[in-house]
């Protein structure tokens, strides 16, 4: 059921702008027309946490564009669907993204569409311009005072399937201070796979404890009636560039 095998299932996976991949900073192009990103997230409405078999997701209010992300290499607003994570069993991997083939422990997905072009999440995430990600990696270091909210909530969604209310929170805070990205166009990296994605990768990590990164490792991919499966190596590795060009919003 692995990344390996999903080409079979879902032959894009071997398709020309497959995400993640390995960013290697000295051939990243700096390109000054890259404006800053803005991330609105002041009126932020968070719904509920789930367990969705493969991650920890949390989703948010999305009727209309205040809670959205723009400028960057966008025309338009992205509004805010749901965050997610991926993560290692140990410290040694668990990004998706990897910088130079370095990979972190974690890394935090931030899923938005393009609500001005597009009537719905799933007719934005079947078309080339409909979605932005922006990647956050995340690193050992001291205790996250805002993710304890989070990771302190995740015992409710232990098991497969299922899901908890999760209001008032706001993950600005889960954003580190710079900004400065790379982008590049790519996919889903989860079946469907689909080539829907302009990527934000941020630059400078955030800072977990340890402690709060095991309680991610407390997570299972099984429901509770079935044999108990840590919830760990939730990555895609990197996949081939093909010839996509990385660009930078900031000199290297």
């Amino acid at each position: 059921e692995g990344p390996s095998e999903w080409h079979k299932a879902y032959p894009i996976a071997q398709g020309n702008r497959q995400s993640p991949i390995d960013i290697e900073s000295a051939r990243a192009v700096y390109d000054p027309s890259l404006q800053p990103l803005v991330i609105s997230y002041e009126s932020c409405t968070s719904l509920s946490i789930a367990n969705t078999g493969h991650s920890v997701m949390v989703e948010f209010e999305e009727s209309d564009d205040r809670t959205a992300i723009s400028g960057g290499p966008f025309q338009n607003p992205f509004r805010l669907k749901q965050f997610h994570f991926h993560w290692g069993t140990t410290h040694s991997q668990g990004s998706e993204h990897t910088i130079d083939g370095k990979p972190f422990p974690c890394e935090l997905h931030l899923v938005h569409w393009n609500a001005r072009k597009y009537a719905t999440f799933g007719e934005a995430a079947a078309a080339p311009d409909g979605l932005a990600v922006v990647g956050v990696f995340l690193e050992i270091g001291k205790e996250h005072a805002s993710m304890n909210r989070l990771t302190d909530a995740l015992y409710m969604v232990k098991f497969k399937g299922t899901k908890a209310q999760f209001r008032g929170f706001n993950p600005r805070c889960l954003l580190p201070l710079s900004l400065d990205y790379w982008t590049y166009l790519g996919s889903l990296t989860t079946p469907p796979l689909n080539e829907s994605v302009t990527w934000i990768v941020l630059k400078e990590p955030i800072r977990i404890s340890m402690k709060q990164l095991e309680k991610f490792r407390m997570l299972l991919f099984t429901g509770e009636e079935d044999q108990r499966i840590q919830m760990a190596n939730n990555f895609r590795p990197p996949q081939p560039l093909k010839g996509r060009i990385v660009r930078a919003s900031f000199k290297a």
